[in-house]
């Protein structure tokens, strides 16, 4: 299942049924689990780890050091979970001191020439679409999707089950269960296809609805809109987590 022409340190700890192309090379300190494809020309580089079941395709290199003037060469790692498709030249880069850690989740599609930067943290169950550009910092939630040639500014959030338009850049983050869209991104009303794709019931669907129309529609501030929401609505998950990701976002919700 290894290719004599592939490159593996003698150091490097590989699983069981590994399956390792042509012309593979893969560094020490690193930690490969059960079950993974590892296809030809790829890079697995000093400070990765990588779960069971991945399927990692030509061209891809996981673990190069962040492009961040701050690195020093401190022991990071890029962390990757179970069942990922990770497409050709796709790019994860290690963490810096700042987290210690870039971590991609499990079951997880990122199409080809998606850039993962320094400490980004991506959840499970994501679609990122092909070059994509995830700058150093940035959270994505689970069972988010966004489109091809998105680019997303350091620091910046995104909430599970939103869908991203095609070609966005943003700087702001970006609530969960909504489409976002147009330029400059804006709110282009909830993501109904895809939560009731995820079974989320009507009376779930709608009440995420009234939200938003509080949010966006009402007229009022966010603090206002969120007050509004704690007074009038009741608190479900669903909605628990809006007004906490609202409460805490760090650079402020798109518009």
């Amino acid at each position: 299942m290894i290719s004599p022409l592939a490159y593996i340190h003698p150091e490097a700890i590989i699983g069981e049924n590994v399956e390792v192309g042509p012309f593979v090379f893969i560094d020490k300190n690193v930690v490969i689990g059960d079950n993974n494809v590892i296809m030809p020309n790829a890079n697995i580089l000093y400070g990765s780890r990588i779960g069971n079941g991945n399927r990692i395709f030509p061209g891809a290199v996981i673990g190069a050091i962040p492009q961040d003037l701050k690195f020093r060469g401190e022991e990071t790692t890029a962390e990757i979970g179970d069942n990922n498709t990770i497409r050709e030249n796709v790019t994860i880069n290690r963490g810096t001191a700042a987290k210690g850690k870039t971590i991609v989740g499990s079951n997880n599609l990122l199409m080809e020439g998606v850039h993962v930067a320094h400490d980004a943290l991506i959840g499970s169950g994501c679609i990122i679409g092909n070059s994509t550009k995830m700058a150093g910092e940035i959270v994505i939630d689970d069972n988010a999707i966004v489109s091809a040639a998105v680019l997303m500014h350091q620091f910046c959030h995104v909430g599970s089950y939103v869908m991203i338009q095609g070609g966005c850049r943003f700087s702001k983050d970006i609530p969960p269960y909504i489409i976002a869209g147009r330029d400059p991104i804006a709110y282009c009303g909830i993501n109904i296809v895809g939560l009731r794709r995820r079974g989320f019931t009507n009376e779930q669907i709608e009440s995420i609805h009234n939200a938003y129309r509080i949010i966006y529609n009402s007229g009022k501030n966010v603090t206002e809109a969120i007050a509004q929401i704690k007074e009038e609505m009741t608190m479900t998950p669903e909605i628990t987590y809006i007004v906490s990701f609202v409460e805490n976002s760090q650079r402020g919700i798109i518009r």
